[in-house]
């Protein structure tokens, strides 16, 4: 599910490289899949399928075995995602894996965090095998701050906490292989890139990418969240939940994992990497 979007995309990628045959669960079946080019249709295998239209889910899981379970964080998430779970056990589906988030806790101070604990749950009492991605914040998000990257400015309510970063490539590549590989399947991991970066270190950082000085200003949280309200045009769950990720990470410091490296036999892309990739997004 969510072939279009930045995990599901990636894995499709992924599961393209090993020669896997898939099938692209989209709401958009009549747009192209970005990447998805003529020569990998026999491959892929696109159908129509929306969380909120059940019997679409029915037809969509009709003969499949496997699911990878990425729905976009939303206050309808919990009900969604245990109504897929659910409908994916009635069609034979026997394996899903499901992204979730650090700190997939039942008090977690993250409320999307406690949605996705509720989804484990389910997913636990479903009796289906399962494997579990608590992936870190996501590289490609970083692309957001460019418009006030131009302004020499990024913004934030961390200070200068280390903030762990992966690039959704290699989650795409991790849950390939948890739907590949027996030895990965029905664990749960913690996905990072190879460094955690304060946001500090990412505004110097972007100053010798950009040639022009950024830098970082941190605010309180009620400033952070009033900014992407009225600035960002944020959806208020949406605004609570960045600042809550960001204080989060002040009262438990990110250090990065092994996992990627541990289960893919190479280590995670670099943020520097990632930046270089992007310079011209954040320099124009």
């Amino acid at each position: 599910m969510g072939a279009t979007g930045a995990t599901g995309n990636a894995l499709l990628h992924s599961l393209l490289a090993l020669g896997t045959p898939v099938r692209a669960l989209t709401r958009t079946p009549h747009r192209p899949i970005p990447g998805i080019a003529a020569a990998h249709r026999p491959l892929v295998e696109v159908r129509y399928a929306d969380a909120t239209e059940p019997q679409t889910l029915h037809t969509a899981f009709r003969g499949a075995g496997r699911l990878f379970l990425a729905l976009a964080n939303s206050p309808a998430q919990v009900r969604l995602e245990t109504r897929v779970i659910d409908i994916a056990a009635r069609s034979g589906i026997g394996h899903i894996v499901k992204i979730s988030a650090p700190a997939a806790e039942p008090d977690s101070p993250v409320a999307v965090s406690r949605g996705h604990h509720a989804v484990e749950e389910h997913l636990r009492a479903s009796g289906l095998t399962h494997t579990v991605l608590r992936p870190y914040a996501f590289m490609q998000n970083l692309l957001r701050l460019a418009p006030t990257v131009a302004r020499g400015v990024i913004l934030g309510a961390m200070g200068a906490a280390p903030c762990n970063h992966i690039d959704s490539r290699d989650i795409g590549d991790f849950a390939a292989a948890a739907l590949t590989r027996p030895d990965v399947a029905g664990g749960t991991y913690t996905l990072t890139g190879p460094e955690a970066v304060s946001y500090p270190e990412l505004a110097a950082r972007l100053t010798i990418l950009t040639g022009r000085q950024v830098r970082y200003v941190d605010l309180t949280p009620d400033d952070l969240r009033e900014h992407l309200v009225r600035r960002a045009h944020m959806p208020t769950w949406l605004a609570d939940h960045v600042t809550e990720i960001q204080q989060l990470a002040l009262a438990r410091p990110e250090t990065p994992t092994t996992t990627v490296t541990d289960v893919l036999g190479r280590p995670p892309r670099t943020l520097d990497a990632f930046l270089h990739e992007h310079r011209a997004h954040f320099s124009g």
